[in-house]
């Protein structure tokens, strides 16, 4: 990906900051956007601000004219955009019967997770197109593909995230840009850790493949997604989740001596 250039939202911390790096290993140069300056400068940092290799732009990708913001400094600063990973969200509200959500909370996470995707690709699109084409990859989750009890606002907006993606792709497949999203499972994030040894066993043990998987796995996902091996590949959503949503694992049954 020399000579390319890619923008990341989200990306503070786990899963951005993961595809941020993942993008400069593959040669691009990276403006990553999120809410926290400071956690965006040591990452801009690290990825080489100083060579010209990345670029941090506080983003509140809920606000229109902050994201049309940070699209116009990508540009101003490198010229170009070809390739997206949009994976800011938050706010919202904890596990709570739908009844008993707070409209106000059901709200503020559409707002981030759901407007911000919206938001972040109109401005991102045309960038795109004025480069010659390109790809753009949407942070779902597999909570965007099944249901989850209690939690109605990440639900919707992650269901919405998946709409988004292909309407997108069908709107732009004709003018070179695809457009994608990747579905994790739980991820060794922040959240997860902070959850203890006890949580990140259960969410192992939920898996197929027993274990809980890394930001970097998600990230080898979007590269991969974003680059020429993919080129046929558009409006459609590839899960990380260690066999989650396959289906039932089989039932093993133990049989003692007779």
């Amino acid at each position: 990906m020399t000579g390319k250039v890619a923008v990341v939202t989200g990306a503070s911390r786990g899963i951005g900051a993961a595809v941020a790096r993942a993008f400069r290993s593959a040669g691009a140069r990276v403006a990553i956007a999120a809410r926290d300056a400071e956690a965006l400068d040591r990452l801009a940092d690290e990825l080489g601000r100083s060579d010209g290799h990345a670029l941090a732009i506080p983003t509140d990708v809920s606000d229109p004219v902050a994201v049309a913001q940070m699209v116009e400094r990508v540009i101003a600063q490198f010229g170009r955009l070809d390739f997206a990973c949009n994976n800011a969200a938050g706010k919202g509200h904890p596990p709570t019967p739908l009844a008993e959500v707070p409209i106000e909370a059901f709200d503020s996470g559409l707002a981030v997770s759901l407007r911000g995707v919206f938001l972040s690709m109109r401005e991102e699109i045309p960038a795109i197109v004025r480069s010659g084409g390109g790809a753009i990859v949407n942070i779902s989750s597999t909570a965007g593909l099944q249901g989850v009890g209690g939690l109605a606002g990440y639900v919707t907006a992650k269901h919405g995230v998946e709409g988004l993606t292909k309407v997108a792709a069908l709107d732009y497949a004709g003018l070179g840009v695809r457009v994608n999203a990747v579905a994790p499972g739980p991820i060794l994030t922040d959240n997860l850790k902070r959850a203890g040894a006890a949580a990140q066993q259960a969410a192992a043990a939920a898996m197929p493949l027993q274990r809980v998987r890394q930001p970097e796995e998600v990230a080898a996902a979007v590269v991969w997604l974003c680059s020429n091996a993919a080129g046929f590949i558009t409006g459609t959503t590839l899960t990380i989740d260690g066999g989650k949503l396959a289906g039932t694992p089989p039932f093993r049954v133990t049989v003692g001596p007779q």
